[in-house]
């Protein structure tokens, strides 16, 4: 299990613990983190679930595959640190993950 938190724009934080497994955008909607809507489902085939992984995580979370890409060009202020939540995997190699939920999402 892991702990993960997502930081609003207005630097309001949520921190939930996260079975391994699940992924972050789950992690968000059983939470109802603000901000991240998942309305796909997490199926990779929208940008609601946009956040911008911090620095110091981005090697745990992986990189960007090709269909995350084209789904990225859909969301708002894209940054090199920016993934889809449903794209990134619970495990314990992540515990402490932080991440921030774009502005222009609320």
């Amino acid at each position: 299990m892991a702990k993960v938190t997502y930081v609003e724009h207005n630097g309001t934080e949520h921190s939930h613990e996260a079975e391994n497994g699940m992924t972050l955008m789950e992690v968000a909607v059983k939470n109802s983190v603000p901000g991240i809507d998942a309305d796909c489902g997490g199926a990779c085939a929208c940008a609601t679930c946009h956040v911008y992984v911090r620095e110091d995580w981005l090697e745990k979370t992986g990189k960007r595959e090709e269909m995350e890409e084209d789904m990225l060009d859909f969301a708002f202020d894209v940054r090199d640190n920016s993934r889809l939540s449903c794209q990134i995997k619970i495990s314990d190699d992540i515990d402490g993950l932080v991440v921030d939920v774009p502005e222009k999402q609320f």
